[in-house]
């Protein structure tokens, strides 16, 4: 297989999201380029973009700025997720997609996610357990070695690393910082 035609069937989501300095109609449209308008509004609206598209003089047609400046880090993955979707490849790589949102941009996200998603086959990259709890498959990397694959409840079992990450995710949300008053 061509990387070309892997490509092809590849959407990927990153952390990391840049935009180009062109309309963000037209970064989404990157996903399609023969999309037609509609159809990447449809899309930017599938990933949750219409409230903070609406705030915008230009709407959809606003530039994104050098990198995306002008949108905040959770509406450049939307953007990027919108991208995803208009693409509609069969499979999606969501590498740590919500991985610097607040709680409001995640949980709009993770809508937007579970609609990208339907009938596909997702590969997601992710350090914050909880996100793929409900998997089919789970795999486990230990130093680039596979130490484990299954569902959330067989790792919980047969595999120590992920027990000790599971364990260590639910310390984690525990941690509060104490006021010097609470100290004394």
């Amino acid at each position: 297989m061509s990387v070309e035609a892997l490509n092809n069937e590849i959407a990927y989501v990153s952390q990391e999201q840049f935009l180009f300095n062109i309309s963000l109609m037209d970064n989404i449209r990157l996903g399609k380029p023969s999309a037609s308008d509609d159809e990447v509004i449809a899309a930017a609206e599938r990933a949750q973009c219409g409230e903070f598209l609406l705030k915008l003089e230009k709407g959809i047609r606003t530039m994104a700025g050098d990198g995306g400046k002008q949108l905040s880090g959770g509406e450049r993955q939307r953007i990027s997720l919108a991208r995803a979707i208009l693409k509609d490849a069969p499979i999606i790589v969501l590498d740590e997609a919500t991985a610097f949102m607040d709680p409001e941009n995640e949980e709009k996200m993770n809508g937007a996610i579970a609609e990208v998603i339907r009938n596909k086959t997702v590969i997601v990259i992710a350090h914050r357990l909880y996100t793929i709890a409900n998997a089919d498959k789970i795999c486990v990397l230990n130093n680039g070695n596979l130490a484990g694959c299954g569902t959330h409840e067989e790792l919980l079992e047969s595999c120590e690393d992920y027990r000790r990450l599971w364990q260590n995710a639910g310390d984690a949300e525990k941690w509060t910082v104490a006021s010097e008053e609470a100290k004394a």
